[in-house]
């Protein structure tokens, strides 16, 4: 269904957008950094299942709702906004020995992948962006498109996957260092508190 340069092209396309800076690789970095490697692919498996999701509904023609209903739009995007206020108030809060023996270092694998999946389908603008890019790489003549779309869909989770495990596993060795490190564990949580704002205020002031 999908010709082999097309496929080439897409791939190489998916890789670079995964690495610009944004919402999802700066939140596989900062968990990472924050709660090592292990936690960072966990976030990434979340993020990539919302992109599950995002693929479906473009499948589906769901995405579109968003793109043409500024209430739907403005609803999901605020929802987003408020949970990425909640993690910035507990990265604030949290306390050095909190990192270090209890609370977000020993999350379980189960609470980091929903923590991935919130955070990717509570973006609006995901399901916008793989509405207007996905279906750039279709053809009528291939077949179905809405199968066209979900391999397309398939590949870019793939890029993202390898993408951002690459970043879990590099932030990820900074923990190693925090462990030792009260001030570090409490510069760290600054930092990703103020990341974590600044992401909620970007998508909470977002346009379709």
């Amino acid at each position: 269904m999908l010709t082999y340069d097309v496929a080439l092209t897409f791939i190489g396309i998916a890789t670079l957008l995964a690495w610009v800076p944004g919402p999802d690789n700066l939140f596989v970095l900062t968990q990472s950094a924050l709660c090592g490697p292990r936690d960072g692919i966990l976030v990434t498996v979340g993020l990539c299942l919302g992109l599950v999701g995002h693929t479906v509904a473009v499948a589906m023609g769901v995405a579109v709702v968003f793109q043409q209903s500024e209430m739907a739009f403005s609803l999901l995007k605020y929802a987003g906004a408020a949970y990425l206020v909640y993690l910035a108030y507990q990265a604030l809060r949290a306390k050095p020995e909190r990192l270090a023996n209890t609370g977000i270092a020993k999350r379980s694998a189960k609470a980091m992948i929903l923590r991935g999946v919130v955070m990717n389908l509570t973006n609006p603008k995901v399901a916008i962006f793989f509405l207007a890019f996905l279906p750039q790489f279709t053809d009528q003549s291939r077949g179905s498109v809405a199968g066209q779309i979900m391999l397309l869909g398939g590949l870019f989770i793939l890029c993202a996957f390898a993408s951002f495990a690459t970043i879990s596993l590099v932030a990820g060795g900074l923990s190693r260092w925090l462990r030792g490190s009260p001030w570090g564990q409490t510069l760290l949580n600054r930092a990703a508190g103020v990341v974590f704002l600044s992401l909620a205020v970007k998508l909470a002031t977002s346009q379709r």
